[in-house]
């Protein structure tokens, strides 16, 4: 993807093969000594028994500008835990690993539900924002990245080149969304973005008519990408969802609160492989088919909070629209994967697409019952003026948990 297309909403940079893995981290490195940057790493105890993060711990371990690494662990018990501070404990930087099913966490599970600030239901967007104020509440942090811990293909130049636009201070970059090429094993993969998000966005365009809103989302070259870096400034006021809408939710935000000039997308890597999720049909609380709902959401919201009116009559229509609208890009995807001698099974893309038509209108007809119904985590900014000691609670409930399993 070496080229130099601009889109005109939101800054690209490509990587044109000109700069070295190695000047990178040099200059991340200087930049460093001013700007510190922390890594966020939300994570399955399930993760640490695959074949991705020990390689992923392996290439941190390398990286010499990295001030702290947060990991959030989800469903670990206390062995589990003990294991994992000790399977974390080969990174040379200042790392914390926080026990979100810890007695302690609980605690301030607790206290933020007695505030009617609850953080939802557990999953990637909750463990991101305990991260995100675990940051916040060390008061050291000028760049937050963030990736997952399942990629098969990563380097640490991928974090080099994510972190770069937001850490160099000639910049003006608050947010910096990465993209790549979706392949691995001879697929053609990115489902949930090529069949949905792209379809379903030019659909909208085409059934409520222009929003910037819709351009911008249209701008970015892989926007589901869980690979992003902000500037610290802005994470006090991000409101992000706890649902599978985390990605879509973060560009929303940025859209609503920062300049179009300070956000941009990067490109990290050239070929990009994770765990697949199960498409999941028969359960809609599952796999694809329910993060194709919670996605559809999160945009409705969107659209509906700067103005946009729904009808059980428009969802119809997008329906029928989204459904001609992906298969013809299908025909793309299809003729792109053959003369690049990829794999794409045509016939499980078509049975994904009308599955997603159906979850369309099921979003759709939540989003009409259930208006005010919001996934969004309050901002850390209200937690800390309806609580003003969480945040520093937060960190001795962390600081204690690794005292006592270590």
């Amino acid at each position: 993807m070496a080229d130099f297309h601009q889109n005109g909403n939101v800054a690209t940079l490509h990587n044109l093969r000109s700069a070295s893995a190695d000047s990178l981290s040099h200059e991340l490195a200087t930049f460093a000594q001013t700007r510190k940057i922390s890594l966020t790493l939300p994570s399955l105890f399930s993760e640490l028994e695959g074949e991705a993060l020990p390689a992923i711990l392996d290439e941190l371990a390398e990286v010499p500008y990295l001030h702290r690494i947060v990991v959030g662990l989800d469903r670990a018990n206390a062995e589990q835990y003990a294991h994992a501070l000790k399977f974390f404990d080969r990174l040379p930087q200042n790392h914390v690993v926080i026990w979100h099913d810890s007695p302690r966490m609980q605690a301030i599970h607790a206290r933020l539900e007695a505030l009617s600030l609850d953080p939802g239901e557990p999953g990637k967007g909750r463990n991101v924002w305990f991260c995100m104020g675990y940051i916040m509440a060390c008061k050291d942090s000028a760049v937050m990245a963030i990736h997952d811990c399942d990629i098969l293909t990563y380097s640490r130049e991928m974090l080099a080149r994510l972190v770069y636009p937001v850490a160099n201070p000639n910049f003006p970059y608050q947010l910096a969304k990465g993209f790549y090429p979706r392949i691995g094993e001879g697929k053609l993969n990115g489902r949930a973005s090529r069949l949905l998000v792209s379809p379903i966005l030019i659909s909208l365009k085409k059934v409520i008519g222009d929003r910037d809103y819709l351009d911008y989302l249209r701008s970015f070259r892989y926007p589901l990408s869980g690979e992003f870096a902000l500037r610290t400034a802005p994470l006090p006021d991000l409101r992000i969802p706890f649902d599978w809408g985390l990605e879509i939710g973060v560009l929303s935000e940025a859209w609503r609160n920062l300049a179009p000039h300070s956000v941009c997308q990067v490109e990290i890597s050239d070929a990009y492989d994770h765990k697949h999720q199960p498409v999941s049909p028969e359960d809609a609380s599952k796999g694809l088919s329910r993060m194709s709902i919670d996605i559809c959401k999160s945009i409705f919201r969107k659209l509906a909070a700067d103005g946009t009116v729904f009808s059980e009559e428009i969802f119809r229509t997008l329906k029928a629209t989204y459904y001609r609208e992906a298969l013809d890009l299908l025909e793309c995807y299809h003729n792109d994967a053959r003369m690049n001698g990829l794999a794409l099974d045509r016939h499980a893309e078509e049975n994904i697409i009308e599955l997603f038509a159906r979850n369309i209108t099921e979003a759709g007809q939540v989003f009409l019952e259930s208006p005010s119904q919001t996934p969004f985590i309050p901002t850390w900014n209200r937690v800390h003026a309806a609580d003003p000691t969480l945040m520093s609670d937060m960190l001795s409930a962390v600081a204690a948990d690794a005292a006592d399993y270590s």
